[in-house]
């Protein structure tokens, strides 16, 4: 049963239409969704061919896939703020990536907690990266 993209986000289909394995792609297009329903104040936007989510043009989120797990890039700053939480929760990081199993239930609790520190940390920031 393929999930629906929220048409607010009709610029993340392309990327998601290359992701050849279905489960996969559901979870990604779910995360997707959540985090535009969550977040509504967020702009999705496709760049270096990964989806990403921005607040007033400075990086909030993106997302990107491998093998059997999905990549949440959040920038070094709120990786590291995060590291223990996200390994405490059984998922696995590396120096720039939060790395969720596809076959491991996503912990949204953490991923909002995530994506608002950075919303809130970076009000003040005029560039795009930290």
């Amino acid at each position: 049963m393929a999930i629906t993209l929220d048409p607010q986000l009709a610029a993340f289909k392309p990327y998601l239409t290359k992701i050849t394995d279905t489960p996969h792609q559901e979870t990604l297009t779910a995360v997707l969704n959540w985090v535009s329903q969550t977040f509504p104040e967020l702009a999705p936007r496709l760049a270096w061919n990964q989806p990403m989510f921005t607040a007033h043009e400075t990086f909030i989120i993106g997302f990107s896939i491998a093998k059997d797990h999905f990549n949440v890039a959040l920038e070094k700053y709120t990786l590291d703020q995060f590291n223990e939480r996200i390994t405490a929760a059984g998922d696995k990081t590396t120096k720039m990536l939060w790395q969720i199993k596809f076959d491991e239930p996503v912990n949204y609790d953490l991923l909002k907690t995530a994506i608002q520190f950075n919303i809130t940390t970076k009000m003040e920031t005029t560039s795009f990266w930290r």
